[in-house]
């Protein structure tokens, strides 16, 4: 009998990458492979890679030079290591990747990693594989569905890729050229996906796609669906109890996503909506599409649809060009909206994209003074947020054990995590908490409603995981 070969992923950056690899898994398991978190006993590893964010080509290549002793390391003992770089990095820098890492074996772009069996078969026999041109048929169509166990293991949340690709072509991004043309699933497929998840214990689905809400797969009277007729029709799949999506555009929000946050009860109310900038003039260079006030109109549209609605947001600091009175309006922005949580970045190159031949750079020092005053303000906004819910009670979908023994963490609609003292026979179900402290940015308290209020008080105390 043959033993099972081991199988180590390590994914960088965005969502769709930790969904990227769970597929990936589920693609090699029926060549005999099974997933280890130690790279050590792996016969492959996969550098499952991101190109959006600073530096993200060397992080690469400073990992292979460690897997590349590992290598060495598995052949002085006889063992046969295969190493593979997956991702947007592949895509972009594939045979850079080969001349400067002779140690990879196989480089393959994030819509071709349904064709990894066919690769370690081609680098075995000819000694590398590299393929990063962007197929002509759907990957979708040929990943094996991911076994039951698989998914129960993944715990009760679960990504489901619903749309790919970027048509906006900001001037900072890669995504056009890493991921291609925006690309949506058909309805059917994705029901199907998340009926099997549903089968298998998942009770929280977020949609996720580079442009999540450009959705416009074929429906089953073969039109175009848009993102809040989809959300709508997931909502009705027995199991499901709650439904997110992520990254959003500003530009694609149409009046049914709007509709679905007013009328979708399991629609999470709590939107990831980047905006990158306040200022119309560094908002035009970078190609977005709208103005500062075009994006609170969203956002107001929104509000008057779901008063308790939240948002997340992404900034970049230094944007070539960007002055003082610029990032000002950054700052006035973040005020007037006043976000859940926001992530805040500073500006680096991509090279191939137009902003990273933009001449009138922003010095290191203004970007690092810069980036802490935005992070400053987005972290008030959140500590205030977090804060306001002490003394209420809120719905909790409960996840898994906690650190601390007994304890048990869920998330809230807004994505806080959520302990309390508990038996683990909650997770999976969504129940209301009464909020007593914070600690960090979980939130501390016991169960509330009618099961729980009879409980003595010191069986109730809670302390952070």
């Amino acid at each position: 009998m043959t033993s099972p070969r081991k199988l180590h992923i390590k994914s960088y950056g965005c969502q769709m990458n930790v969904y990227d690899a769970q597929r990936m898994v589920d693609t090699l398991a029926p060549e005999g492979f099974v997933e280890t978190a130690n790279a050590e006993d792996a016969d492959l590893v996969i550098l499952n890679t991101c190109h959006i964010r600073e530096k993200a080509s060397e992080k690469v290549y400073s990992e292979l030079g460690r897997l590349r002793a590992m290598k060495d390391e598995a052949a002085r003992n006889g063992r046969e290591l295969n190493i593979a770089v997956a991702g947007c990095v592949a895509q972009a820098e594939g045979e850079e990747i080969v001349r400067r890492a002779p140690v990879v074996d196989i480089v393959v772009g994030p819509q071709s990693y349904h064709h990894l069996p066919q690769l370690l078969d081609r680098a075995k026999r000819d000694g590398r594989a590299l393929e990063t041109e962007f197929p002509v048929e759907d990957k979708f169509g040929f990943l094996p569905q991911p076994k039951p166990d698989a998914i129960r293991a993944r715990g009760i949340s679960a990504f489901v890729t619903v749309q790919e690709g970027c048509d906006k072509f900001c001037t900072f991004c890669v995504v056009p050229y890493t991921r291609g043309a925006e690309v949506s699933r058909p309805v059917a497929k994705i029901v199907d996906d998340v009926e099997r998840l549903a089968d298998n214990g998942v009770r929280e689905i977020t949609l996720i796609g580079q442009n999540v809400n450009a959705y416009h797969g074929e429906g089953p009277n073969g039109r175009s669906w848009p993102l809040g007729k989809l959300l709508d029709r997931l909502a009705e799949v027995p199991g499901v109890l709650r439904l997110r999506y992520s990254t959003s555009h500003p530009l694609d929000v149409e009046e049914s996503l709007i509709e679905a946050h007013r009328d979708n009860p399991a629609l999470m109310p709590f939107v990831h909506l980047p905006v990158q900038s306040g200022s119309d003039r560094i908002l035009a260079a970078m190609n977005r599409r709208h103005t500062a006030a075009e994006y609170l109109d969203v956002i107001e549209r929104f509000r008057r649809v779901r008063q308790d609605i939240a948002f997340s947001s992404d900034f970049i600091v230094g944007f070539p060009g960007e002055s003082e009175q610029d990032f000002a309006a950054t700052l006035a922005l973040v005020t007037q909206i006043g976000y859940a949580a926001a992530y805040s970045f500073k500006y680096s190159p991509r090279p191939g994209t137009p902003a990273a031949e933009m001449q009138e750079t922003v010095s290191q020092a203004e970007m690092d003074e810069r980036l802490e005053r935005l992070q400053h303000l987005i972290d008030s906004q959140q500590s205030a947020f977090n804060l306001a819910a002490i003394g209420t009670t809120v719905d909790v979908l409960f996840e898994r054990p906690a650190r601390k023994e007994g304890q048990i963490v869920g998330r809230t609609a807004y994505l806080q995590p959520a302990h309390v003292m508990a038996s683990p026979d909650i997770i999976g179900k969504i129940l209301p908490v009464h909020v007593e402290s914070l600690e960090r940015y979980s939130l501390l308290g016991h169960l509330a409603g009618p099961a729980f209020a009879a409980q003595p008080a010191e069986s109730r105390m809670t302390t952070g995981a």
